[in-house]
């Protein structure tokens, strides 16, 4: 089977301190796992610490793996400059946690649209202007907004759900066959988060889109996931099929964390 995305023994070490204190840090330990070609929503589960945000930089070339290899659509994942920058981030995309800290609140969030349709467009031309506010309003359609609802207005002008929505049509631009979502709705209301997730569903579907969506939040994984990796202290605890995971869990430390959960939400979720 031909891999989207292949991390094989991956190990990510931290050292801190200085000459005569330093210490070594071991953020992710051994991790395998890949996506194939077909779209799906993989979730990376665990507690603050667990090692799933250090993943996450790990495939979106923000560090380099200190052992093991990472490669996305064959190969490796190593960025040394602005091109390879440029081409990697019209294939791979982030959502971040906080969408406030991911606009500057001085600047209004349809300039952040439009650069991106400059900078990354797919066919990698300089397109004009009423075409960037078309490829704009398309993305900003896909997550139920329109480009009329935000042009010119700044951040705080807007939710919190519908500022990470802006920002997951930012991503949408470069047409990435990839998403790599970080906590994605822990910033947003309770009410609203289901809407976020669900529109990740959405995505997969409609756009063919694949998506690694980490979390701390089982819940949500459950109700969205293909399948689901739970981390622990930097390794992988236990991993497969979403459902079979959680509704029957082989690791101690994955039935802690369900018993964590209501009985209710996973009802709910079903």
């Amino acid at each position: 089977m031909s891999a989207l995305l292949n991390l094989s023994h991956v190990t990510k070490i931290y050292r801190q301190g200085g000459m005569l204190g330093r210490r070594r840090i071991t953020a992710v330990k051994d991790v395998s796992f890949a996506l194939g070609e077909e779209p799906e929503i993989l979730s990376i589960v665990g507690e603050s610490g667990s090692g799933k945000s250090t993943i996450a930089a790990m495939i979106l070339g923000q560090t380099a793996p200190t052992q093991g290899e990472l490669e996305f659509c064959g190969r490796a994942v190593s960025i040394h400059g602005r091109s390879e920058r440029r081409a990697f981030m019209n294939k791979v995309q982030p959502v971040l946690q906080n969408p406030f800290e991911a606009f500057n609140p001085m600047k209004r969030v349809d300039r952040y649209l439009f650069e991106t349709a400059r900078n990354l467009s797919a066919s990698g031309k300089q397109p004009e202007r009423r075409q960037v506010e078309r490829v704009a309003d398309a993305a900003l359609m896909h997550v139920g907004l329109t480009l009329e609802e935000v042009k010119g207005r700044f951040p705080h002008e807007l939710s919190g759900g519908q500022l990470q929505r802006v920002a997951i049509a930012r991503a949408l631009i470069p047409q990435p066959r990839l998403l790599v979502a970080d906590e994605p709705v822990s910033m947003v209301d309770a009410s609203l988060r289901m809407a976020i997730v669900n529109l990740f569903g959405r995505l997969k579907s409609e756009l063919g889109l694949s998506i690694i969506y980490i979390t701390h939040d089982l819940a949500t994984a459950y109700y969205i996931s293909d399948r689901i990796i739970i981390m622990r202290k930097g390794e992988i605890a236990e991993q497969g099929e979403a459902r079979k995971v959680l509704d029957n869990p082989q690791h101690p430390y994955s039935r802690a964390l369900k018993d964590a959960v209501l009985s209710a939400d996973f009802a709910a979720m079903s």
